[in-house]
């Protein structure tokens, strides 16, 4: 049976622990519908201050990010690339942290209470394979030290996939 930790010490020292719960989760597991449902959940309980956090997935003949395993109230379905943080962070294959989504030309809004988010590219041998995505009510909700340990979380994740 699986538990959830309870997460002390600082915040890399928290995400490091995180990261070592996700890379036991997804150990030998070769579903990546699985896996990425098991992150999301993981990520859910982990982070506070959030109100979504999922994945979605490149479809390259499309050219379009499709909704994928996720926690939180449902979501756009389909991104173009390059439209809205996730697009955009897809396109550009870097990590978005944006403070207030309301600055941010094109910004989505699937949940009116998001105020800051944070995108990370999940890339395996050169090819986009999706995004982290993790909407906050909160404005400024995610720093440096977020970005370096979901950094951490999409490195297991690329191996894994």
């Amino acid at each position: 049976m699986f538990q959830v930790e309870q997460y002390t010490g600082t915040k890399p020292e928290q995400y490091q622990s995180v990261s070592k719960q996700l890379a036991a989760l997804i150990a030998g597991e070769p579903n990546r519908i699985a896996n990425l449902s098991n992150a999301s959940a993981l990520l859910n309980v982990f982070l506070d201050h959030i109100n979504w956090v999922g994945f979605y997935l490149y479809e390259e003949d499309t050219r379009q990010l499709v909704l994928g395993p996720f926690q939180g109230l449902p979501a756009c379905i389909r991104i173009p690339l390059g439209r809205g943080v996730c697009g955009k962070a897809a396109e550009e294959q870097q990590v978005m942290r944006i403070a207030n989504v309301h600055d941010f030309p094109g910004h989505i809004a699937c949940d009116a209470a998001s105020q800051s988010e944070i995108v990370l590219p999940i890339v395996k041998d050169g090819r986009l394979i999706g995004v982290l995505d993790i909407d906050s009510p909160i404005l400024d909700r995610f720093d440096e030290e977020d970005e370096a340990g979901l950094k951490q979380i999409v490195s297991i994740l690329e191996s894994a996939l």
